[in-house]
């Protein structure tokens, strides 16, 4: 078998409460032994858009990084496509349950996107309308399609993307965690090339930016940290109006590989019959 390339992988992720919204119900986690990568925009009255948010982080945070450090480097996409959906499960039902227990928190969800890399390889789910992008030779590409109204009405050819920006209407998702038994993320495998910038970010960031500028944002030859700070700096700027996070990946070429433990994910999909 071919081996894989050798990439690096450098994170950095900021949120910020936004100028309007008196608390942040968005939330991040990079888990970077795993080289995984978690962002998720609550919703909900009062805190529990925060809950369920946090939720979501916590428990494919604690689930999955924990399985991916153990795996084998040539653990198989199919098999990384399959612990993601366990993990994303796994969320689901577990807001579901904090919602039914706790009457302040009935309606609450959230989206999420989740990627895990792998060699030269991104495995990316999402559900919800939190995006990710990827820069790649200067040129910027959403890779992920928003589950909401508005896109539901481009598809069906009744808006124009133009007309769908100026709707006012564009937080209406169609899909999120804990609202449903039954979840549909959608789950895509990408090629990864050095130097690839990979930007996860909900939509108080997308909302306030046109992808021209974010565009801009990312080719400029500064640090992650610095990129991450200017995006959030110009959402704010330009009104602020949600919560705004945003988490950069960039690829790059040099050695890297996951520790080894074990944890709830391997027993999780361990074939039956099998040992300790």
């Amino acid at each position: 078998m071919k081996s894989l390339p050798k990439l690096r992988y450098d994170f950095c992720a900021r949120t910020d409460t936004g100028r309007v919204r008196s608390n942040n119900e968005d939330a991040v986690a990079v888990h970077e032994a795993a080289r995984l990568v978690l962002l998720a925009d609550g919703m909900g009255g009062y805190n529990a858009g925060e809950v369920a948010a946090g939720m979501a982080i916590g428990v494919v945070g604690g689930e999955l990084a924990q399985w991916l450090e153990e795996a084998p480097e040539r653990v198989s996409m199919a098999a990384v496509r399959q612990a993601l959906l366990a993990c994303v499960d796994s969320a689901n039902q577990a807001i579901l349950g904090a919602a039914q227990a706790n009457p302040q928190y009935l309606g609450m969800g959230t989206t999420l996107v989740a990627g895990v890399f792998r060699g030269n390889r991104l495995i990316l789910g999402h559900i919800g309308d939190s995006r990710c992008y990827r820069l790649r030779r200067g040129e910027l590409r959403q890779i992920t399609r928003d589950h909401s109204w508005l896109q539901e009405q481009i598809d069906l050819g009744l808006l124009t993307p133009a007309q769908a920006a100026v709707s006012g209407l564009g937080n209406l998702v169609t899909r999120a965690l804990g609202v449903d038994g039954e979840i549909q993320p959608e789950i895509n495998e990408f090629v990864v090339e050095p130097q690839d910038l990979f930007i996860l970010c909900s939509d108080g960031l997308s909302d306030m930016l046109s992808d021209a500028e974010l565009a801009e944002l990312a080719r400029q030859p500064i640090a992650l940290a610095d990129k991450a700070e200017r995006m959030v700096a110009m959402a704010n700027a330009h009104g602020g109006r949600d919560n705004i996070s945003v988490l950069l990946a960039q690829a790059g070429p040099g050695p890297g590989g996951p520790v080894k433990r074990r944890g709830l994910v391997s027993r999780l999909l361990r074939p039956r019959g099998a040992g300790t």
